[in-house]
């Protein structure tokens, strides 16, 4: 019994050998540091791996040292065998919590902030973007199975301390972005899989109203066909993007559109801005946004930014095109809050890995680096990042 005993030890510190050689580490590359040093310590970004590979990674940039971090999730959560999931979504910091919306794995991963360790996680199906507010977390989901079965979706409501589902409420069809603005949920409805079972006009084309006290749809605001991001500005508004529809007999174009309040105080469509907009953040009175388009068999790169005061296109040459850099699909976009570095994500060709490049605020190129497959979310972090 004795020998069988040690004989088992060795076979378990053996075993436990080949599990930390099997742990995959981060890559770690210097891209410089911030000319001007802020309480911005650092940036979590996204990459959302594609669909059904299982290689949605986490990536950290540290904004003082200027070191990028590729796929540091594995490393610090060594438990994880399937390590972070298939396709993350949405990441955002809520107090001492980083969340991660991971799609088609169909769960929410909640980590610690300042060290992306995980805390546990929230099973949603077919999760897809976060808003939070009052100690809650909202989560949108499509409810049906992915590209399957077009059934209404929901807004999960989801307690931040315990991790648990406390509420739920139906809305449109295959709800995408959402956010918080005066006691109200605004959720853009994309209606992204009705043209699998109908012709392509019948996208969903509406903002779903959600009493946050009651957590109840109040009502829906007709925008546009296929919506997707939405975000308030600091004036009380709503900026809504439509992705349109591509329809050889009735194409719709996208736009971009800007919802405020009319005389009775509700909130409807007020204006709307004639550019093409995959992704768009918004920093003081200035949205900062990037897109792409066919035309033909070329593809146009569209970098932008628009006056939230007024809804009039400030430039569409946000960035200046020296030939010291090349984009092949702009996909998402983030703006430092102070230094308004502008940090634009590419997902190249969605196979293979994707660049994270930056720029000063008045467009000038600073440098490009390697990051996972897509990457199309990011967030800041103002602790530093542990060990």
């Amino acid at each position: 019994m004795q020998k069988f005993g040690f004989l088992l030890c060795i076979l378990l510190m053996l075993a436990a050998c080949r599990e930390d050689e099997d742990v995959v580490q981060p890559t770690v590359s210097d891209v410089g540091k911030e000319e001007t040093v802020t309480d911005y310590r650092g940036m979590y970004v996204l990459c959302e791996g594609n669909m059904g590979s299982n290689k949605a990674t986490l990536d950290y940039l540290d904004l003082h040292t200027g070191q990028y971090w590729k796929n540091i999730f594995p490393s610090r959560n060594p438990q994880q065998v399937m390590e972070l999931g298939d396709v993350g979504n949405d990441v955002q910091v809520y107090g001492s919590r980083l969340w991660l919306v991971v799609n088609c794995s169909n769960k929410v991963e909640v980590c610690t902030a300042d060290s992306a360790h995980s805390l546990g996680h929230v099973d949603v199906p077919n999760c897809r973007y976060l808003a939070f507010d009052g100690g809650y977390a909202y989560v949108s989901s499509y409810v049906g199975e992915v590209g399957r079965n077009s059934v209404l979706g929901s807004v999960y409501k989801i307690d931040t301390l315990s991790l648990k589902v406390v509420d739920r409420c139906t809305v449109g069809y295959q709800p995408d972005g959402l956010c918080v603005l005066d006691g109200k949920l605004y959720v853009c409805n994309s209606g992204g899989y009705q043209p699998l079972m109908s012709p392509p006009q019948d996208y969903d084309c509406t903002v779903s109203q959600i009493d946050l006290a009651t957590f109840r749809e109040e009502r829906k605001i007709t925008v546009a066909p296929n919506l997707f991001r939405i975000q308030a500005d600091s004036h009380g508004q709503l900026w809504v993007t439509s992705r349109g529809v591509d329809d050889d007999e009735q194409p719709i174009p996208s736009r971009l559109y800007l919802l405020a309040k009319n005389a009775s105080g509700q909130i409807q469509v007020k204006d709307s801005v004639d550019r093409i907009v995959s992704d768009f953040d918004i920093v003081g009175d200035t949205l900062y946004f990037c897109g792409s388009s066919i035309n033909g068999s070329k593809m146009l790169r569209h970098y932008g930014a628009v006056d939230t005061r007024t809804a009039q296109v400030i430039t569409d040459s946000l960035l200046r095109e020296d030939g010291t850099w090349k984009v092949q699909t702009p996909y998402g976009i983030k703006v430092h809050p102070l230094t308004r570095d502008i940090y634009l994500m590419d997902a190249t060709n969605y196979v293979s890995s994707g660049y994270l490049l930056c720029f000063s605020r008045d467009g000038r190129f600073k440098w490009k680096t390697s990051t996972g497959d897509i990457p199309g979310h990011a967030c800041f972090l103002k602790t530093p990042l542990a060990p």
